[in-house]
């Protein structure tokens, strides 16, 4: 049996109002999860409610049947780029170098090993000659390089990435989704909060659809179909060859 991530009963409300409502699937390791939805559909802070980083009102995660809390060692996170502070004065390699705190411990320096781990991440996502830079003099696409190479350093089985491709240049979104799939070839389980309709069929296996409930989750033939898009979208959708898109 493969491993896996079950959610279920996923419930979700701020001050009151719900933003998430019994949200429940589950997807095996080796695919790459699309989690699509309009505007304010709750897609991170389902990501986030996955991962314990925000309170449910209810619903369970569980993965291979142990609580996140459990296995947090085999996850990497990515953060949207807005929530972070680039103004911190922390140089690139210095960024990567904490992915590999988890599993080294908060009292442990990092030795040589560790600080090779990190170059060989950057140079899998292209930008080891800006180790010495501080993170925040990069573009938007190298910063979120930088990120991914830091997720890459935990040594994960497990990648959660919330809105990735935002605000960045061509050649690094196809640097990332590169990445991802090689990592979904490994036998990784990979989510990624996405927006891009038109990229869907190409980069994903699965998809989780919602717009606070859940819409429908499987593989992407049978979740990305007109009726349920329009859905979810609460418009009506044309699905071209090569282009999805709302009809006026």
């Amino acid at each position: 049996m493969s491993d896996q991530i079950c959610v279920k009963d996923i419930s979700v409300s701020y001050y009151g109002t719900s933003v998430l409502e019994d949200v429940s699937f589950t997807f095996d390791s080796g695919n790459l999860v699309g989690i699509l939805g309009p505007n304010g559909a709750g897609k991170s802070t389902l990501m986030k409610a996955m991962l314990g980083l925000i309170q449910k009102d209810k619903g369970t995660v569980a993965v291979n049947g142990k609580p996140i809390k459990e296995v947090r060692q085999q996850i990497a996170y990515v953060p949207q780029r807005s929530n972070i502070d680039w103004n911190f004065p922390i140089t690139v390699k210095d960024t990567v170098l904490l992915g590999t705190y988890p599993k080294l411990g908060l009292f442990h320096r990092p030795k040589k090993e560790h600080k090779d781990w990190a170059m060989r991440c950057l140079e899998q996502v292209g930008m080891q000659d800006f180790a010495k830079q501080q993170i925040g003099e990069l573009s938007g696409g190298q910063q979120q390089r930088v990120f991914l190479a830091r997720a890459l350093a935990q040594k994960a089985d497990y990648f959660f990435l919330d809105e990735p491709f935002v605000g960045i240049d061509v050649s690094s979104e196809e640097v990332i989704i590169t990445i991802l799939k090689q990592l979904r070839d490994e036998g990784k389980l990979v989510f990624v909060v996405h927006h891009d309709l038109t990229k869907v069929k190409h980069y994903f296996d699965e998809l989780v659809l919602i717009n606070k409930n859940l819409i429908d989750a499987g593989p992407v033939k049978e979740v990305f179909q007109p009726e349920k898009m329009t859905k979810a979208y609460q418009r009506p959708f044309a699905m071209m060859e090569g282009l999805e898109v709302p009809l006026s």
